[in-house]
């Protein structure tokens, strides 16, 4: 079972077939910003609630392909273990109620009626990340093809 998180966090995050019974967080492996918060939520994830997949790995098209890939650029998913899908701000809800870590945040993400504001904001961001990012350490280039 993979446990330690290094430079490359997809090769020892817990996937899916590790943990059968955990959600699926569903990120983009290629952003540097997705990957180093994915391995704080690895981290925080102390009840072995979720699994990882990368976007671009084979494997995120064979278990989902209802998902697109234009989809999946756009926002984070993550698919529960009933196969809901969360997408961008509603995956930042679902995982602020099944952190405690993040428990903090559910007040304020669980708000009546701010969904769409906080998926604009979710949008917003996601949108840019590849610019946030650290462009000059980009190993394969995506960084610099994703960043306009």
């Amino acid at each position: 079972m993979a446990t330690a998180l290094a430079a490359k966090p997809e090769q020892t995050l817990p996937r899916p077939d590790e943990r059968p019974a955990a959600a699926v967080v569903i990120y983009d492996g290629e952003c540097h910003i997705c990957t180093s918060q994915i391995a704080r939520l690895a981290r925080w994830d102390g009840g072995r609630r979720l699994a990882f997949l990368s976007l671009h790995d084979p494997e995120t098209t064979e278990r989902y392909p209802d998902l697109s890939h234009e989809a999946l650029m756009a926002d984070m998913y993550i698919v529960d273990q009933a196969g809901r899908r969360y997408r961008g701000a509603e995956a930042l809800r679902y995982l602020s109620a099944k952190l405690p870590t993040l428990w903090w945040l559910a007040p304020l993400l669980h708000v009546p009626g701010t969904l769409p504001i906080w998926q604009r904001c979710y949008r917003m961001f996601a949108k840019r990340r590849y610019r946030f990012g650290k462009i000059e350490s980009c190993e394969n280039g995506s960084c610099r093809i994703n960043a306009s």
